[in-house]
C-alpha cells in the first residue's frame, strides 16, 4: 500500500506497543523504515516485543506507567540520548473495563482517566516540548475508541477518550503553525488482545451489531494510522477518523445487562 522507505529515518514513539494495535503500529513503521521505541508498564513482556521487532528494524523499548509524569520525563530523556528527535508520536496506551455507571467506583473510574485522558496528555505535552515545538515539525496520532454516540456500557472511557477527541482538535489549532499536525483514529471493535481482558461471553454476536458484520483487524487500524501520518495526510490535522465498519451509525454495542 505505502512505499518501503515511506518512514525512512524516522524516528517513532508508539506507547502500549508490546501488543495489540500498539504492537501493528510499531510493526509497520519499522517495516516503512522508522526507528521505533515501544512503550509499556511491563518490562518483562516489553522486552520480549522488542526482541521480536528488532527482527524488522531498530526497536527500543522503556517501561513506563504513562500516568506518572516523572517516568515520561524520563522517557523524554531516554529518546534524546539515543535519537537526538522524534518525529512521530502514536498514542495508544490505554484500557478500561465494562461496568454500567452506576457501579463504577471511584478508584476504578480514576484509574480510566488518569490512564486514558491523563496519561496521554502527559505524553503528548512532554514529547511536544521535548522534541516538536523546538523541531517545529511533529506528528501526534491519539488511538481513542468509538465514542460517536457516547459510550454506553463505559462511560469512564468514554468520557475520556472525548476528551483527547477535543483535546485533539485544540492542539491541531494551537500547534499548526508551529508545525505539528495531531488528528485521532476511533477504531469500533477490534479483534486484538485487548478482548481477552473482557468477561467470558461478554462480546458474544457483538459482530451482528456491525452493518459489515465483521470485526476490525489491527492492520486496519494501523494502515489508517499510518496514513495520518505519512506525508498522504499532510493537509490533515485535527479530525478523528472512526474505524468501526459502520458500527457508530447503526446498532447497540452491548448489551447492557
Amino acid at each position: 500500500m505505502f512505499a518501503d522507505n515511506l518512514l525512512k529515518d524516522q524516528v517513532a514513539l508508539v506507547t502500549g506497543g508490546r501488543s495489540g494495535i500498539g504492537y501493528a503500529i510499531a510493526e509497520t513503521c519499522l517495516k516503512y523504515g522508522a526507528k521505533v521505541i515501544i512503550v509499556s508498564r511491563k518490562e518483562e513482556l516489553l522486552k520480549e516485543a522488542a526482541e521480536k521487532l528488532n527482527k524488522l528494524g531498530e526497536c527500543s523499548y522503556f517501561a513506563a506507567d504513562i500516568r506518572n509524569i516523572d517516568l515520561i520525563k524520563s522517557l523524554a530523556e531516554f529518546i534524546k540520548e539515543k535519537y537526538g528527535r522524534l518525529d512521530l508520536l502514536f498514542n495508544n496506551a490505554g484500557g478500561q473495563f465494562p461496568s454500567t455507571a452506576e457501579d463504577i467506583s471511584h478508584n476504578g473510574w480514576n484509574a480510566v482517566i488518569n490512564n486514558n485522558l491523563n496519561g496521554t496528555w502527559y505524553v503528548t505535552q512532554t514529547m511536544a516540548n521535548s522534541f516538536f515545538l523546538p523541531q517545529k515539525s511533529g506528528i501526534i496520532v491519539n488511538v481513542i475508541a468509538n465514542i460517536y454516540r457516547g459510550f454506553p456500557g463505559m462511560s469512564h472511557t468514554g468520557a475520556a477518550r472525548a476528551g483527547v477527541d477535543n483535546l485533539t482538535k485544540t492542539l491541531a489549532v494551537e500547534w499548526s503553525r508551529k508545525g505539528v499536525r495531531i488528528n485521532a483514529v476511533a477504531p469500533g471493535i477490534i479483534q486484538s488482545s485487548g478482548l481477552e481482558t473482557y468477561p467470558e461471553g461478554f462480546l458474544d454476536g457483538i459482530s451482528e451489531t456491525i452493518p459489515m458484520k465483521r470485526l476490525g483487524s489491527c492492520q486496519e487500524v494501523t494502515d489508517l494510522c499510518i496514513f495520518l501520518a505519512s506525508p498522504m495526510g499532510a493537509y490533515i490535522t485535527g479530525e478523528t477518523v472512526y474505524i468501526d465498519g459502520g458500527q457508530r451509525l447503526w446498532g447497540s454495542m452491548f448489551e447492557l445487562d
